[in-house]
């Protein structure tokens, strides 16, 4: 009888070891599959970033925001494999990421051969997307008036310190913005050491978007406008007076709109993306919810900006249905 049990007990381990086989590494492959498919459409908003920057400004300044932005992509690359993976998501510091774990993701050295290498890997590169988002996003902002060198300084600081730095504050395990920082007491539950239990940021309106969009603002401020933005007054004052602005239209609104519709589909990926797992219990309800959100708030956005730039000119006496501003509706929503 003692044999029989232990049989038992044996061919149960057993199959308890291939129920483990087949559940754990077919989810684990579906998770990785879906942050690559994620990673794909959000790599390919850099491509959006390029059309519609290269079709906003004048033809002669196209090859310059091109090159800027594939030098965006290129540089930030292995600033985020050297150096801003680890800043942004090791060590234990409130602060900032720092080396001396096993699993250091400098130079990704900690990342071996294991189970769980491969999902490791696909999201170092999401988050590399994310990295040259936010830096891409100030070269609209700066367009037809930053010298490529000072443009690549900008991107290297931004890519190596300010960016990776944020991101360790609200989404690596020990920023002091995280709602992932915190232990689990004695009684199981979760008790948050992060300042005010944390801030949520489920797809980067703050990290990304915020980051990206402060450096544009005083780039664009330190710089000032564009060439022919505003009327030019000679009243006598020297230098002469600042008027009212200038339109200037791009010329290429073709580009405008490829841009703006291979930025919608990005979003799917950064949005949808975001929840870094498919495999998990209601993983698939939320990513549900995610996709129609992003449909709906980028489809009405562009509908209410259209309305509201038609209506101005219609109170002027003129109407002229505007693809720039429909663009820009979208990618505010």
């Amino acid at each position: 009888m003692n044999a029989t049990v232990e049989e038992l007990l044996a061919r149960l381990e057993q199959l308890e070891a291939r129920v483990d086989e087949h559940s754990l590494f077919p989810g684990a492959s579906a998770d990785v599959l879906f942050l690559l498919v994620a990673s794909l459409n959000v790599f390919f908003m850099q491509c959006g970033f390029g059309m519609l920057e290269a079709g906003s400004v004048t033809s002669r300044s196209t090859q310059a925001i091109l090159l800027k932005n594939l030098l965006d992509a290129c540089l930030s690359a292995f600033i985020w494999w050297v150096m801003g993976h680890g800043i942004a998501f090791d060590g234990t510091n409130d602060f900032i990421g720092t080396a001396g774990s096993d699993m250091s993701s400098f130079f990704l050295s900690g990342y071996g051969s294991g189970p769980d290498s491969g999902y490791h890997r696909v999201f170092w590169w999401f988050q590399w997307t994310f990295a040259a988002a936010a830096g891409t996003i100030v070269s609209g902002a700066v367009a037809e008036r930053a010298q490529l060198l000072a443009y690549l300084a900008y991107t290297f600081i931004l890519t190596a310190v300010i960016y990776p730095i944020i991101v360790h504050w609200c989404w690596s395990e020990a920023g002091w913005l995280s709602t992932k920082n915190g232990h689990v007491d004695s009684g199981g539950n979760f008790t948050s050491d992060a300042v005010l239990d944390g801030v949520i940021d489920f797809a980067g309106s703050g990290v990304v978007h915020l980051t990206g969009g402060t450096a544009g603002f005083f780039g664009a401020l330190i710089i000032g406008p564009r060439h022919g933005r505003f009327e030019v007054v000679y009243d006598g004052s020297k230098p002469p007076r600042r008027g009212r602005p200038l339109q200037l239209p791009g010329h290429a609104p073709v580009l405008q709109a490829l841009g703006t519709f291979i930025l919608w589909l990005g979003w799917y990926g950064f949005n949808a993306g975001s929840q870094l797992r498919i495999a998990t219990p209601g993983a698939s309800e939320v990513i549900g919810r995610i996709v129609v959100n992003t449909t709906l708030s980028a489809a009405g956005s562009g509908l209410v900006s259209l309305a509201i730039a038609t209506l101005g000119q219609w109170r002027r006496g003129t109407v002229n249905y505007e693809v720039p501003a429909i663009c820009n509706g979208i990618l505010a929503g």
